[in-house]
Order: structure tokens, then sequence, then C-alpha cells
């Protein structure tokens, strides 16, 4: 892997801090809140640089979650004002959730125009575009959620959401985008005893889920162009510093990463939450790699580079360091209100990661 391609040696989840203007702005449902989100792209992207990171995102500055932003801007998906919000160690999001109403389609999705705004200001660097994994708008809700008008049967569902992905991937690289990531939450879900519990008391089998996403992404990345690369972030949950699933890669890591055809696995290693690193020995050799989540958004307390590059090297014994990556666990703000961090804090981060993947593989 040449350190200009991606993933990068040291390389950045997604989701940032939203600056004081833009959160002023959406509370005042400012019409200038277009420019306003410009300006703070711009100056995001110049700090990405600064600290000689080779690929930029956005930062998700235009969307109040990770998630439900892009779903909501696919045809045939509506938001919905749910009874309750998602439960996190300790703490509730706000109540929210989406639904499918009629048949899915891609269509004119509105953050085509915001990657191409990226891709317009990245200068040098990479511009990634981060959206959620098709799995992401079953899980949480399962059948529930989807039209039983629309899908009488919920295999057409599956096969349709396949193909808009197709679609959204297709439509992304034509717009210029050469670095896609999928972020998932159910892959780690499904390796938490817990939340496999919650799917089998609503009368679904884990594992069967599992079989099905698997199928899902892989159709939908079929004949992908051989210049875009498709990282997938695995998540345990980012909510103002907490979490939601624990429980180490074993459970889903044959399947996960023996047959589902990702370029890169960015995989949240911060904690003791996440195992060890023996489910890495189903990485396959060569081109697959792991992008390590060795520095965590969640608090601001800088770790210490010895012990991380130790990690590193500990990680190495399964997969071989040419097929490794640093970067943080998450992002800092999947959503709008963000993690318990401040923006020195995040920039000190970043600035870490690079420092580290420069000492261990060099310029």
């Amino acid at each position: 892997m040449s350190d200009q391609t991606a993933p990068f040696r040291a390389d950045v989840v997604g989701s940032l801090l939203r600056p004081t203007a833009i959160k002023n702005a959406r509370e005042k449902s400012d019409h200038d809140l277009r420019r306003i989100e410009d300006a703070a792209i711009k100056h995001a992207v110049e700090e990405q640089c600064q600290c000689g990171l080779k690929v930029v995102t956005d930062g998700e500055f235009r969307r109040a979650w990770w998630h439900f932003d892009f779903f909501e801007g696919l045809e045939g998906v509506e938001g919905i004002d749910a009874e309750q919000g998602i439960q996190f160690s300790g703490v509730q999001t706000k109540s929210r959730n989406v639904r499918v109403t009629g048949k899915l389609g891609f269509g004119a999705h509105p953050m085509l125009e915001d990657f191409k705004y990226l891709a317009s200001i990245s200068g040098g660097a990479m511009p990634k575009m981060t959206i959620p994994s098709p799995s992401v708008l079953h899980f949480r809700g399962g059948r529930n959620v989807v039209s039983r008008d629309a899908y009488p049967h919920i295999d057409d569902f599956f096969d349709d959401l396949a193909r808009v992905y197709k679609e959204a991937v297709q439509a992304f690289y034509d717009a210029g985008c050469r670095y896609l990531q999928l972020d998932d939450t159910v892959w780690a879900y499904l390796c938490s005893d817990e939340q496999r519990a919650q799917v089998v008391a609503r009368g679904e089998d884990p594992d069967a889920l599992a079989r099905t996403y698997a199928r899902v992404i892989n159709q939908a990345l079929e004949n992908k162009p051989e210049d875009l690369v498709i990282g997938m972030h695995v998540c345990r949950g980012n909510f103002r510093s907490t979490w939601i699933s624990e429980g180490g890669y074993e459970p889903v890591a044959e399947r996960l990463f023996g047959s589902v055809n990702i370029d890169a696995f960015f995989l949240e290693y911060d904690s003791d939450r996440a195992g060890d690193f023996a489910p890495l020995r189903f990485i396959k050799p060569g081109h697959q790699k792991v992008v390590l989540g060795l520095v965590t958004t969640k608090t601001g307390e800088l770790e210490d580079p010895e012990t991380i590059k130790a990690r590193i090297r500990e990680a190495a014994r399964y997969v071989p360091l040419e097929q490794l990556c640093l970067s943080t666990q998450c992002g800092f703000a999947s959503t709008e209100e963000g993690n318990a961090i401040s923006e020195a804090e995040q920039q000190a981060k970043l600035q870490l990661v690079v420092d580290i993947a420069r000492d261990v593989w060099g310029e």
C-alpha cells in the first residue's frame, strides 16, 4: 500500500465537533446556514491538512445525525419522532428514527452536492465521504420499520436496499468520490450479548441477520469501480462520549472479515470493550486493510505514543504491518451534540495519529 492511497497510514473516521457558528445558525433557522456551513467546512479541511493528514472529511457538519440525515434523503424513507431515544451507557439521544414507507430509491440525493463542495476545497488531500451502511436502515427496528404494503416479502426489501446502495456508490463515484466509507454499528451490536438478546426478543435470528447484511453489502459493491476504495467503520456507539455495545469481534469476525468485500475496516480498539486482536486473523491477506482505532475520541487526554506503538506491534502478530493503519476509534461528533472534548483536544488527537503513524511507517 502506497502512503498516497486510501486508506492512509494516518486516517480520519469522519465527524468533527460542530462549530458554535453552525449550532447558532441551526437554532435560529438562519437562511445563511449553507454559507456558514461552507465556511466552517473549509476551516475544518485546513485544520486537518495542518495536522499532516492526507485525507479530509467535511466533519459531517451539515448533519444532525451520522445516519438519519442520509436515510431521510432516500426515496421511500421518512424520518419520524420515536417514542424514545437510543439508549447509550447512562444517557439517551433525542427521540428520532426512520421508517420505510414506500419503494426504495436513491434519486437526486442532497449529499452528492455536499461531497462536491468538499472535493472543491480539499486541495491536495483526498476527500472522503461517509454514509451509513445499508444494514443500519433495518437493524434497530427490524421488520417493524419496513412497510408491509411496500414490501410484503422482506427479501424484496433487502434486494432493493442492495440496489439502492449500488446506485449510491456509482453516484458518488460519478461525482468524483474515490474514497467512500460505510459507517456500521450493526456488526458491533452483533458482538454484544445484550444486543443479540434484544434481536431474539423481537423474533429474529441475529446470525441470520448477519448473513443477510453480508449479502446486501456484497451485492451493493458488485462491479464497483477498481479505483474506488470502500471502507467500513465498525462502531460501538458514540454519543456524548458514551457507548452502546461491548464484546470482542470474534462472533462476527469470520463472516465480516472473511466474506464481506470491504477494502478497509476501521475498528474501534480504544478500550477493553473491544476485546483482543485475535479476530484479525480472518482479515484477507494482501489487499484488505485494517485501520486501528487506538486513539479515543471520548476523552481529551492524550494517549502515550509508545503504548499505541506497542499495540500496533501486537496487532501485527495477526495482520502484517503493511496492512495496518491508524486512526481515532470513532469520529468526534456522531451527532450534532458532540463528545465531551474541546476543539483544541480534537486537533491534538488528530496530530497524535499523524505523528505516531509517521514514526511507525515513515512518510
